[in-house]
Parts: structure tokens; C-alpha cells; sequence
């Protein structure tokens, strides 16, 4: 079985199906891991991955990869772009793969299984650009305890790594300094 056959069944069987999604995403992974020299099928301690979507290929990053939100290793860049920056926090080797299929016509016209089929096999500098970037990583999003604790002075609700906002000289949460995704029901 060959790398990309075996980490592509490590990402669909996470993700729960197959889609072009599942497709796009282990070759992106495969080359951010190879441009910063980590192998993945091993357990990279160091590595942060910042993903531009919340789309399948996030799942097919997060299966190969073994980052997550849940280990602060995996941070959600909402660009909206099907994009991914791979960060060994040990070299500081950076490495920014988009999605950038050239040639989209082809695709369109063809079946869902030839469509993931194609995207398999078609040259990887067809549908990626790789990018060496630098991407300074905050002593506050680095994987592990919490750096810095304190409570919003308005609702007492924890706020962890400097997540803060100071209104007035005080130290508030972000939903209570109006910046808040969801509104309360009165």
C-alpha cells in the first residue's frame, strides 16, 4: 500500500465517507509534512497546523496529523480558503499548501468517483501551491496548560491565554465587550 493509499483510508475512515474533500486534504497534508521534514506516521509533538476551512479536509489533516483543537495543535484560521500552514514549533520550518487546481473544466464533468480518482493521481503541483512562510506561534497558543487565567469582571466566567479584552481598565470576556458570536435570549 503506498503512503498516500494508507493515510488517504486513515482520513476517510475519521471523516466517516470519501469525497474529494478527504482527497484534497491527505495531499495537502502529505506535502506540508514532507516540506518541514516530519514524517506522518509519526506522532509529531512539535507540530501546530493552522487550517484556513472548516471544511473535509480539515478531518483528513486532523486523521493524519493528530492535531486538534483539544491539544491546542490544531488553530482555525477562518479564510475560508482550503488552505493549511504546518508549523514544527522545534525548527520554527513553516510551510503554507493551498488548494489551487488550475484546471477546473475536467472535474466538472466528470463523476463523483472519477472526480476523487483524478484528484488522486493528477501532479501535485497541478492542485497545490507550496508556500515556506514564517508564522510567529504566541507563548499563548502553544500546546499545554493554560499560560494566563483570569475572570471576565462583568459575567465571572474564566477566561484562559490571554483571551481578554481590557474596557475601561477592566479585564472582560469577549462576549461581554460586544464581541460575542451568539446573542442571549431574554
Amino acid at each position: 500500500m503506498s503512503e498516500f493509499d494508507e493515510l488517504f483510508k486513515k482520513a476517510a475512515e475519521f471523516h466517516g465517507h470519501v469525497c474529494p474533500g478527504i482527497v484534497l486534504g491527505t495531499r495537502l497534508t502529505i506535502a506540508g509534512l514532507r516540506e518541514i521534514g516530519l514524517n506522518p506516521f509519526e506522532n509529531n509533538k512539535d507540530l501546530i497546523v493552522f487550517m484556513e476551512i472548516d471544511r473535509c479536509g480539515t478531518d483528513a489533516v486532523q486523521a493524519i496529523t493528530s492535531c486538534s483543537l483539544g491539544h491546542r495543535s490544531l488553530k482555525f484560521r477562518d479564510y475560508g480558503k482550503f488552505a493549511a500552514t504546518f508549523v514544527d514549533l522545534k525548527t520554527k520550518k513553516a510551510v503554507r499548501v493551498a488548494v489551487n487546481e488550475k484546471d477546473r473544466t475536467k472535474h466538472d464533468k466528470l463523476g463523483r468517483s472519477d472526480v476523487i480518482s483524478l484528484l488522486s493521481e493528477i501532479p501535485e503541483d497541478e492542485i497545490l501551491t507550496v508556500q515556506q512562510v514564517t508564522v510567529p506561534v504566541s507563548e499563548n497558543d502553544i500546546p499545554g496548560f493554560p499560560s494566563y487565567k483570569t475572570w471576565c469582571s462583568l459575567c465571572g466566567e474564566q477566561i484562559m491565554d490571554h483571551r481578554e479584552v481590557v474596557v475601561d481598565g477592566k479585564e472582560v470576556c469577549k462576549n461581554c465587550a460586544n464581541e460575542s458570536y451568539y446573542n442571549p435570549v431574554k
